[in-house]
């Protein structure tokens, strides 16, 4: 497909090509993740998302997450919050310890221990107490000049649709760019993404408009922009396991036909790429060096039945690979695989990662009650995550419990 032709992306004072944001994904987005990207092309590389309570408590878990490589320019930080209060002193916190360059606000998370607590997607359902908070964490960042955007969903469900109006009242209050996944917090990560949406906000808006959702391959990103007319897309679920999405993405936007099919065994040194960035990772955040290769090892876990969806390889080393405990064990593990198996075409444009059927969004206590009350909901423990209870890959085996991820 023809790439269209895009300037930069803009965001604040930072110029971004290609117009490409790794979106923030609890459990997956760490440093080592976003440094094997970030190889692989250019964007924005955001961190996974932090809460603004934990934040302004100085919670040392939630401190250790924002760390970024020295190469990262801009750092990204995703903050969560429904208190403009507590958002804007966390904004506050960013900006005077020098901890990002950009400020993104997460409003599009589905998931119920969020949502229940008038979190995520569900708050923009709030228009009044969406605005405060917006504007509080534009207004907490500009004197630094560091720019806030908004990642959002459609709405709660097809009754109760926000993201024009939503958007709108963002660009009042200052933001430097809006995305839109095109679901509704009800649609969670099921059927397909409604790119007619993201059409109508790119039109509303004055500011730059980010398109997610269903992005599977390079050409998908370029059938996006050409539909909507955004300036730049949102990659989530659609590179797990295939950081060099992020090449052809680069590719593609600068006009080439480019395209990466990579054997098993350019696959396999994928992986020993990414295991070893996130030992390097651990090791450098532990006290003993063989506890923190064996945590950067057990972190990479998640990432063996993404890396191998397609190939044909036995049950047995397939479960073998998703219970490293070491570099070397990794090591062995891959010279066990055939290099010379081709890439599974047929796996190309299949959604990856999370998938599920429409829900109930649970929501506070008489929340769709009233669009104009902008008393924030009450004070609880912000989640940093929602654990998948059960992930079924294409084996039929179960991934870790712990697995968090939100796009």
């Amino acid at each position: 497909m023809t790439a269209p032709t895009l300037p930069a992306l803009t965001i604040g004072p930072h110029r971004v090509w290609p117009p490409v944001v790794l979106a923030p994904m609890a459990g997956i987005t760490n440093v080592g993740f976003r440094r094997l990207c970030r190889e692989q092309g250019g964007g924005i590389y955001v961190c996974e998302m932090i809460t603004t309570r934990a934040l302004v408590e100085r919670n040392p878990k939630t401190l250790r997450m924002i760390a970024f490589g020295a190469e990262e320019q801009p750092r990204s930080l995703q903050l969560y919050g429904t208190d403009p209060e507590i958002t804007a002193a966390a904004v506050r916190i960013v900006v005077e310890r020098d901890l990002a360059d950009h400020i993104d606000l997460n409003f599009g998370c589905p998931v119920p221990k969020v949502t229940r607590k008038g979190g995520g997607s569900a708050l923009p359902w709030r228009r009044r107490l969406f605005a405060r908070l917006v504007k509080a964490a534009v207004d907490a960042a500009s004197p630094a000049g560091v720019p806030v955007t908004v990642k959002m969903r459609k709405g709660i469900d097809d009754d109760h649709l926000t993201y024009v109006e939503a958007g709108l009242a963002a660009q009042d209050a200052g933001v430097a760019a809006v995305a839109l996944h095109g679901r509704t917090a009800a649609q969670r990560y099921s059927g397909t993404a409604d790119w007619d949406a993201i059409a109508t906000l790119k039109a509303a808006l004055d500011v730059p408009v980010l398109g997610n959702g269903d992005i599977w391959e390079a050409d998908d990103a370029l059938r996006m922009v050409a539909h909507t007319g955004v300036d730049g897309v949102v990659i989530g679920r659609g590179c797990l396991g295939r950081p060099w999405l992020f090449a052809d993405l680069e590719a593609a936007f600068n006009g080439s036909p480019a395209r990466r099919l990579p054997s098993l065994g350019e696959v396999a040194v994928t992986m020993r790429r990414h295991a070893e960035l996130l030992v390097e990772q651990f090791v450098a955040g532990a006290r003993n060096p063989a506890r923190g290769e064996r945590d950067g090892c057990t972190d990479f876990r998640k990432h063996v039945a993404w890396y191998l969806k397609g190939f044909p390889i036995g049950s047995e080393l397939r479960r073998s690979l998703a219970m490293i405990e070491s570099l070397a064990q990794l090591d062995d593990l891959l010279g066990k695989l055939d290099p010379a198996v081709p890439f599974p075409v047929e796996n190309l444009g299949q959604p990856r990662g999370r998938t599920n059927s429409p829900g109930k969004v649970f929501l506070p206590d008489g929340w769709l009650a009233s669009r104009d009350d902008d008393t924030p909901p009450p004070a609880g423990p912000e989640p940093r995550g929602s654990p998948l209870a059960i992930v079924t890959t294409h084996t039929g085996h179960h991934l870790p419990s712990s697995l968090t991820v939100f796009t």
